[in-house]
């Protein structure tokens, strides 16, 4: 299945912004939730920091829809050959696993650095051969192996995910009505099955309502191209979804849903925006994916220095902390620009077979 050309001025700050915050979440979560100097910190501000660890992981939420979202965005809709799928399923595989697996080789070297100074349970143990195949291969969550870093469980499932998206798209065998409506069947049998069922939480039909919402509100925001048809459907699927959590409430759903609405309504929309911010919100926004990748290096290298201070002043750790997540978004910059943007590039050469795609 190949991708769409798109106007290469296409601009989508709504999403930027989304991924920015949810990104921020995520690590704040992490960092609200490991070590002692989240333990010292949340003496600072406890209400704060009990409220990181419960609910900020819920943005994970956010990222699901827009991953959805914009791997409809770059589907085209007609009927391709099977190749041209899995050659797709393949060009993802390496656009997540190439710097993910970067970046663990950084967090296991950082581990090593962190691991006289923390407790077992912060720092992960040295990992075996067979960890390291199943962490590269994207099995780690379904082999049940344990993570050589926080969140990564995620990425599994990302490509889990934009690999159903694509077989469903293919058995509608290029028919439009047919594939979105697969999706939609897909999005509602996880949201009122599969979702409600912790078990299926290592496979992709777990999170595809999140998913399959984003990829909805696409076709659905696409009126003009794809008719009052994807319209009908989304909000069918809107409807059922809202009837599931009257019948079984779950916040994460909750927000799934409330953030393809707002996709399907605005996505497209061009924000105006002071120049500065638009800049630092667009770089926030390409760098999430390596943010995400490289913080908990950064969380251990700083639960390790406070730990040899050994002070337990909860002002001071605060501060330590809020130099500790500026250090990570450094760190995350360097990455995206010295490590991805040059994987990127190789895959882009001539002669790797491979091409690269929009990034999530």
């Amino acid at each position: 299945m190949t991708v769409a050309r798109l106007p290469a001025l296409a601009s989508f700050r709504l999403i930027d912004i989304l991924k920015v915050i949810a990104a921020q979440c995520i690590v704040l979560h992490h960092f609200s939730a490991y070590g002692p100097l989240s333990e010292a910190a949340s003496s600072a501000l406890p209400e704060v920091f009990e409220w990181l660890y419960d609910n900020a992981r819920m943005a994970v939420q956010v990222f699901l829809v827009i991953a959805g979202y914009l791997a409809a965005r770059g589907f085209a809709l007609t009927k391709r050959p099977t190749t041209d799928v899995l050659s797709g399923i393949w060009q993802r595989y390496q656009r997540l696993a190439l710097p993910f697996v970067a970046a663990l080789l950084l967090t296991v070297l950082c581990s090593a650095v962190a691991r006289p100074f923390l407790e077992a349970g912060v720092v992960p143990a040295a990992p075996t051969l067979p960890q390291l195949l199943a962490h590269a291969s994207l099995l780690h969550s379904v082999a049940d192996v344990e993570s050589l870093s926080a969140g990564v469980w995620y990425v599994a499932i990302d490509f889990q995910l934009y690999a159903t998206l694509a077989l469903v798209l293919w058995l509608g065998g290029g028919k439009r009505w047919l594939s979105m409506a697969l999706v939609a069947l897909l999005c509602v049998a996880s949201i009122t099955w599969f979702n409600t069922d912790a078990e299926w939480d290592i496979w992709s039909v777990y999170f595809f309502g999140a998913y399959g919402l984003g990829a909805l509100a696409w076709w659905a925001g696409q009126r003009a191209r794809h008719g009052l048809y994807a319209v009908g459907l989304y909000a069918t699927t809107l409807c059922i979804g809202l009837v599931a959590l009257a019948v079984s409430f779950r916040e994460r759903m909750a927000l799934a849903i409330s953030v393809s609405a707002l996709l399907a309504s605005f996505g497209s929309a061009q924000l105006q925006l002071p120049r500065a911010l638009d800049r630092a919100i667009a770089l926030l926004s390409r760098t999430s994916y390596a943010l995400f990748l490289v913080h908990y290096a950064v969380l251990l290298l700083a639960n390790a220095a406070w730990a040899e201070i050994g002070s337990d002043n909860g002002d001071a750790a605060l501060l330590f902390m809020a130099a500790s997540w500026l250090t990570a978004l450094g760190a995350s910059y360097l990455f995206h620009t010295q490590v991805e943007h040059r994987i990127a590039q190789w895959r882009a050469a001539p002669g790797t077979g491979s091409a690269p795609q929009a990034a999530k």
